[in-house]
């Protein structure tokens, strides 16, 4: 039985197939088809059909390139190395011994063929397409089977050249992981497994992914801690994660007997089905950080030896993305740490709750001065401080824990003004701190006799300060603007004064909360007006996460600070 159709594959116009193409198909007892000058396919034999496991309906207006040359490891293959679509576009005869095409069911199947320009009843050129399996189809190789032998030496540095590229553009160690796995299954093998040496020495298997269905399922059921490593152990595993070099592995009686490492491993092996692995070190520049197991289960080839050099390029990069992914999380978790021991525990004063936030910069050398501050005063009063010192350094933060310090010694000494508070510390910073420049709001919160709340205040250059009624009315309280610190003017600075009505809430914060290039200062405070409107209602801690969520650039690279302070309802 023969096939044919009268749909053009691209522009939809009726062309008729002229009677001897099905003819002449029938005639051949191999499978055949024939395309036109774009490449489609016009007509197809019944064998090929059956050769391929594809229906006509799958061939006829389709590109025969695209629906079926693949390479021997089943990737498309590349328009410059179709040798079949460079002869028939070209309309010479040509014939290829070793050739893949994809089946339907996404198996490959090895074929010899040859390609020969036909004329047609019609004086259309078309071209012919004869091929034959020299296997049975039956043993076509499986999607799982394709990537048994070793890469060819273009397709391995073309992977490792992927694997640097994309291990080296994260420094996250979790997204590295993921982008590790997804290199090199299905490509390599049907399962992969990642087992890091954690900072204390110890072994986690932080990742089992399998290939299947055209994506990769997680194990989590099989990761987890794992026993610590024999040093006299002869498991693969164990001599990769002492640093040994790579080895091949698989299922073994003996292998749980060997150690509960080994113990983990027979597991491993028997859940996944795992036939055959291979394992290396994961090798960083002082250490080993962990180890990449490779394992294959629904493909029939084991690993050989011939593999092992791969795998060990493949881990080296790994090693040095890893390492420098784990460099970058530990200097960031020291500048946070730094950066919030430096901060404030908020006092207890009766009436007021309190909460505040900090959140640190994108980068981990970007430490940040932005700060803030609440304390008691010799008189009773409430202190709060919001702050920004010009830089992203560890300068900046240390600058910024000198400014805190000498501003809270003038406060507690002086029952004086913010303003004149502010302006002897902008006098005395020049002298004796470290801090060239900053922004700084220094407020002080009193409880008149009436039972009013009255906030007084002074800016240096900073955002202006939001008041939110219980009712969701907010506004910035504008007054009491004047220079920032260190410009080295000596002008007078002005307080502003505002009531605070009962339950109200005052949110102190630092530009990083509404600055964006994209968007000008305005556009920026105003969502923020809007967004703390909306949630007046919320408790102060829970007030403060919300503006923080909904009011921060996505592509903010600065740190951030706020404080939030509700006065009682009565």
């Amino acid at each position: 039985m023969t096939h044919d159709d009268t749909r053009g594959p691209a522009d939809g116009v009726a062309r008729a197939v002229p009677a001897s193409l099905p003819s002449l198909l029938a005639s051949l007892d191999t499978g055949a088809y024939v395309v036109d000058a774009t490449g489609a396919v016009v007509a197809v034999n019944a064998r090929a059909e059956e050769l391929l496991g594809r229906p006509a309906g799958d061939f006829l207006g389709r590109d025969a390139h695209e629906l079926l040359h693949r390479s021997r490891y089943g990737a498309t293959l590349p328009l410059a190395q179709c040798g079949m679509r460079r002869a028939y576009m070209a309309g010479r005869t040509v014939q290829s011994e070793e050739e893949w095409f994809e089946r339907g069911d996404g198996s490959l199947l090895p074929v010899s063929w040859l390609v020969t320009p036909c004329r047609t009843d019609d004086g259309t050129v078309r071209t012919l397409v004869v091929f034959h399996a020299p296997h049975d189809p039956e043993e076509t190789r499986t999607p799982g089977d394709r990537f048994s032998s070793p890469l060819p030496e273009l397709e391995r540095l073309a992977l490792l050249a992927e694997t640097t590229t994309q291990l080296t553009a994260t420094l996250d160690v979790e997204q590295a992981l993921r982008r590790l796995v997804r290199l090199v299954a299905p490509q390599l093998a049907d399962w992969a497994v990642v087992d890091l040496v954690t900072e204390r020495g110890r072994v986690h298997r932080s990742t089992v992914v399998h290939a299947r269905d055209g994506g990769l399922v997680r194990r989590e059921d099989l990761e987890g801690p794992l026993p610590s490593v024999p040093e006299d152990s002869l498991l693969p595993l164990a001599r990769a994660l002492r640093g040994v070099s790579a080895a091949l592995a698989g299922p073994s009686p003996r292998l749980a007997s060997d150690s509960p490492l080994g113990a983990r491993q027979a597991r491993l092996f028997a859940e996944s089905g795992i036939h055959s692995a291979a394992v290396a070190p994961i090798r960083g520049v002082r250490e080993v950080l962990g180890a990449l197991t490779l394992g294959r289960s629904g493909r029939r080839e084991a690993f050989t030896p011939d593999d092992l050099p791969l795998l060990e390029d493949i881990c080296r990069r790994a090693g040095l993305a890893l390492d420098n992914a784990r460099l970058y999380e530990r200097q960031r978790a020291v500048a946070e740490t730094m950066q919030r021991h430096l901060l404030p525990q908020l006092p207890h004063v009766p009436g007021l709750e309190m909460s505040a936030r900090y959140l640190a910069a994108p980068d981990a050398s970007q430490v940040g001065g932005d700060w803030y501050d609440a304390f008691m005063l010799s008189d009773g009063a409430t202190a709060l401080a919001v702050g920004d010192v010009v830089g992203h350094d560890l300068d900046a933060a240390a600058g910024m824990a000198q400014l805190r310090n000498v501003l809270r010694a003038y406060a507690w000494a002086q029952q004086e003004p913010p303003s004149v508070i502010v302006s002897q510390l902008d006098r005395a910073a020049m002298h004796i701190t470290d801090v060239t420049m900053a922004t700084l709001l220094f407020a002080r919160l009193d409880r008149e006799d009436d039972g009013r709340w009255t906030l007084t205040w002074t800016n240096a250059g900073h955002p202006p300060p939001l008041l939110v009624t219980r009712d969701g009315e907010a506004r910035f309280l504008t007054g009491g603007h004047g220079m920032l610190l260190g410009t080295a003017l000596e002008r007078p600075r002005p307080d502003g004064q505002a009531e605070v009505p009962p339950g109200a809430t005052l949110l102190f914060y630092t530009d990083g909360l509404v600055e964006e290039p994209s968007r000008s200062l305005d556009d920026g405070l105003e969502l923020l007006r809007t967004h703390a409107a909306t949630l007046a209602e919320h408790p102060p801690g829970r007030f403060t996460d919300l503006v923080l969520e909904r009011t921060r650039p996505a592509g903010n690279d600065d740190d951030v600070a706020l404080l939030t302070v509700r006065v009682p309802v009565e």
